[in-house]
């Protein structure tokens, strides 16, 4: 029988959620649940692999060293395996399901402490604990909700994207005594970027970057709603499908933006001539046009 540690609440909920997680590895029970999913799912052997361990040792810490991949992966595909096989099994009823949850949980906690600080900065009167604690009850619920395993795309981009989403909409109500009409208004058009779209700039941004799609340091404001944005998005999950290259990918982004790339330059970077780079970024964009028709 699984026994979730229950850990005094003196201290921040991070610093809990750390503690209670070392309790959770140390538990036999625990490592022999995740050691049984793991080999259920055909997971075992590539976890154990990435984490130089071996397949029946493992345990809710090789878990979470294969749900956090190296940076500048563009896509992981044992970590969102991984991933939606736990949401798959947290949309249970029983002590399991919780605790497939509680491991989303800590895998997603570096993106829960981001979300905590944005909306601490953005919002004001509610302090550090008290948000962090509405982040990680939102991720929790978004993990159990069934919604994720079965939706296309990342799943953890999907998943931090939900609980902010939710994370929002309830710090927005907790602020206005007419929560209807806060919920009507989110159907109005507004020019201004809310915090969950440039939370999803942000993840495009950053994995645009990692694909060499784009050098910008850091999202724009403005191109939270901007077109430069969707272009990228279509592009990440062109590649993700495989229905173009890095390359094709490359010679889309760097010409169809506001300071474009020479196709001279461009080409010089990719050791190929400027005939045959355009020619690539013609076939690729008639890819991804082609990807685009089915949806309209």
């Amino acid at each position: 029988m699984l026994d979730l540690p229950t850990i005094p609440t003196a201290r921040g909920i991070f610093a809990r959620l750390d503690a209670e997680w070392a309790e959770l590895c140390e538990d036999a029970s625990v490592r022999a649940a995740v050691t049984d999913w793991l080999m259920t799912d055909h997971l075992a052997d590539d976890v154990a692999a990435v984490t130089d361990s071996w397949v029946r040792a493992l345990g809710p810490k090789e878990l979470l060293t294969a749900l956090r991949p190296g940076q500048g992966v563009l896509s992981d595909a044992l970590t969102d395996a991984v991933l939606r096989s736990l949401l798959t099994r947290a949309t249970g009823h029983d002590r399991s399901a919780t605790l497939a949850a509680r491991i989303i949980v800590q895998a997603m906690l570096p993106a829960a402490v981001r979300m905590t600080r944005g909306q601490v900065r953005g919002t004001g009167g509610r302090t550090w604990d008290d948000v962090g604690h509405i982040v990680i009850a939102a991720l929790f619920e978004v993990a159990r909700s069934g919604r994720i395993h079965t939706r296309p795309g990342r799943p953890a981009a999907n998943l931090a994207l939900d609980a902010l989403s939710r994370v929002c909409r309830e710090l927005a109500a907790d602020r206005e005594p007419a929560g209807e009409d806060l919920a009507t208004a989110e159907d109005l058009a507004d020019p201004t970027p809310g915090p969950v779209a440039r939370a999803h700039a942000a993840a495009i941004h950053e994995a645009a970057r990692a694909a060499g799609l784009t050098t910008e340091a850091s999202v724009g404001e403005a191109e939270a709603n901007s077109a430069r944005l969707e272009l990228l998005e279509l592009v990440l999950e062109a590649m993700e499908h495989g229905s173009i290259s890095r390359a094709d990918g490359q010679a889309v982004a760097w010409h169809y933006t506001t300071t474009p790339l020479s196709d001279a330059l461009a080409a010089q970077r990719a050791g190929t001539t400027a005939t045959a780079w355009r020619r690539r970024r013609s076939r690729a964009v008639d890819r991804l046009k082609s990807r685009i028709r089915p949806a309209a």
